[in-house]
């Protein structure tokens, strides 16, 4: 796949813009493919571009990979593929949400290398420190107080400290109008780039890249993520943030 990168600055930092992931590794490749994820999943796979996610992320074999709120398990199968035997995904599920049998359905179909914990909205606990923590469509909701309570700004802090040095934060979600408040991303289920920027790197986090291959300039921004005008094509944003090397906990 043809890779466009653009740097710029941010903050004094250089911060790479990937219009497309920067490379497509065999093993992205195979776990995308794979013929055992359930066909609902593989349909939406036009829209969530699941390969490029993956391979921005920068998931690679062996990595221990801690996942919030798995849900059905859409990329927690493809992270599976990923990691293989030697790596595992860490999946932490909100109380409120949890469905023990999509967790069943989940673990059975992924080969013993997936465990998933149900907890309080905003928990963070892992078996193990982490190469990569993973969110993807949930941080706005982390500001919803219906599913939970929860200072995203001490959630980030807990997942700085759940990180090796070196570590990824992955972070993807669906554009806000600006200024929008807690009210409006209830309403909406959106949240503004700018924001989850400004609260992960107020604890630590280096934002390294950025990547706009979901970006989609014709979403409302004003429409509930669920209005069938714009469901499945939100103009969402990829951001790859790094716990610095020689920094152990915040």
């Amino acid at each position: 796949m043809r890779r466009t990168l653009i740097a710029i600055l941010v903050t004094a930092a250089p911060v790479a813009i990937y219009a497309a992931a920067p490379a497509m590794p065999a093993y992205v490749t195979a776990a995308v493919a794979d013929t055992t994820r359930p066909a609902e999943d593989r349909a939406t796979d036009a829209n969530r571009k699941p390969a490029e996610t993956l391979a921005f992320a920068g998931v690679k074999p062996g990595m221990t990979v801690g996942e919030f709120y798995p849900g059905g398990g859409y990329f927690t199968r493809m992270l599976s593929d990923v990691v293989g035997p030697k790596g595992h995904v860490y999946g932490m599920e909100n109380l409120r949400w949890d469905d023990p049998k999509s967790d069943k359905a989940v673990i059975d179909a992924t080969g013993g290398n997936v465990s998933i914990e149900a907890a309080a909205f905003g928990t963070v606990r892992f078996a193990k420190p982490l190469d990569l923590a993973w969110v993807t469509q949930n941080y706005h909701d982390l500001k919803i107080a219906k599913y939970g309570v929860v200072d995203t700004v001490a959630f980030d802090r807990g997942v700085f400290n759940a990180l090796k040095p070196g570590g990824t934060f992955f972070i993807l979600d669906h554009e806000a109008p600006p200024g929008i408040d807690v009210a409006g991303i209830t309403k909406l289920h959106r949240i503004e780039k700018a924001q989850v920027i400004r609260e992960v790197t107020s604890v630590g986090f280096k934002l390294v890249a950025e990547g706009t291959f979901l970006r989609r300039p014709s979403d409302d921004h004003t429409l509930p993520i669920f209005d069938p005008k714009v469901r499945g094509q939100t103009d969402q944003y990829a951001l790859k943030f790094v716990k610095p090397v020689g920094r152990a906990k915040r």
